[in-house]
C-alpha cells in the first residue's frame, strides 16, 4: 500500500480527499434522487438549476427546507467513516484538506474543520443582488432578507444548481496540484468537475485511491482501490494509513 510514494513521515505529506453521497448514505440521509433522476418527484430543472428557482421559487424553497430539516433532526450523525476523516485531520493539521460534494454538515459535527463544500450547503443561504452567505437552520423563503445590502434582498438556498460554478475552484485545485495523496470516497465520478479530480491529482504524481461502494465511471484512473461500505472500507483504510507512518 502506497509503495510508489517517497518515504516521509505522514505529517509532512499533503493529503486532498474528495467526498460524494456515498459517505453520507450510512448516516440517514436521503438521496432525494431516485432511478428515474427525479427529485422527490420533481425534475433537476425545477428544483436544481436558477431558471427552476425564477419559475418557482416557492416549490424550490419548500425542498430545501425539506432536506434541511431532516439534516437537522437527532436521527442524523456522523457515521465512522467521517470520524475516520476527522482522525486524519488531527494529525495532519492544514496539510489535510477535505473537498466535499455533499451540502450536509456531517463532516464538521465530526471534528473537520478544513472543509470545502463545492456544491454549498443547506445551513447557508445567499443574497439574490451581492451572493453574500449566512447561516441559517430554519426555512427559509422569500420573507427570509439579507443584512448585508441596504435596502435589504431576498435569499436563496446557498446550493450551487446545474449551470453554475462549484465553489473554491482555484483553491481546490492548487492544493490537488500539490497532493502527494488523493482519496476519492463515495462519489459515482460522472459529475464534473469533481469526476476530473483524479486526473489533476495524478498529473501533480499524487498517489490515487478510491473507496467506494462500487467502481466508479473512473475507476480505472486510480493507483489504488477499496470497494464497500463507507463506514468499513473508509475506517479501515485510515487505520492503516496511519499505522503505516512513523509519527515521531
Amino acid at each position: 500500500m502506497l509503495a510508489n510514494l517517497p518515504p516521509y513521515k505522514l505529517k509532512q505529506l499533503k493529503v486532498v480527499v474528495l467526498t460524494g453521497a456515498g459517505i453520507s448514505a450510512e448516516s440517514g440521509l436521503k438521496t432525494f434522487r431516485d432511478n428515474n433522476g427525479l427529485w422527490e418527484e420533481h425534475s433537476i430543472e425545477e428544483v436544481a438549476t436558477p431558471d427552476g428557482f425564477e419559475r418557482n421559487a416557492e416549490l424550490v424553497y419548500r425542498f430545501y427546507n425539506q432536506r434541511r430539516r431532516q439534516l437537522l433532526s437527532p436521527d442524523v450523525k456522523p457515521n465512522k467513516a467521517h470520524l475516520a476523516l476527522a482522525k486524519i485531520e488531527r494529525v495532519m493539521g492544514n496539510n489535510f484538506t477535505l473537498v466535499t460534494q455533499n451540502v450536509d454538515n456531517l463532516h464538521q459535527k465530526s471534528g473537520n474543520k478544513n472543509v470545502l463544500h463545492m456544491h454549498g450547503s443547506l445551513l447557508s443561504a445567499r443574497c439574490l443582488r451581492s451572493g453574500h452567505s449566512s447561516a441559517i437552520y430554519s426555512d427559509l423563503d422569500h420573507s427570509n432578507q439579507c443584512d448585508c445590502c441596504q435596502p435589504t434582498n431576498s435569499l436563496r438556498p446557498d446550493i450551487v444548481w446545474f449551470g453554475e460554478m462549484p465553489k473554491y475552484m482555484p483553491q481546490i485545485e492548487e492544493c490537488l496540484s500539490q497532493a502527494d495523496i488523493f482519496i476519492s470516497i463515495g462519489t459515482s465520478g460522472t459529475v464534473y468537475p469533481a469526476a476530473g479530480f483524479v486526473s489533476l491529482a495524478n498529473q501533480s504524481g499524487a498517489h490515487t485511491v478510491e473507496l467506494n461502494m462500487e467502481p466508479s465511471s473512473g475507476y480505472n484512473e486510480f493507483a489504488e482501490k477499496h470497494y464497500g461500505p463507507a463506514t468499513e472500507i473508509v475506517s479501515k483504510f485510515v487505520d492503516t494509513l496511519l499505522k503505516g507512518f512513523n509519527f515521531d
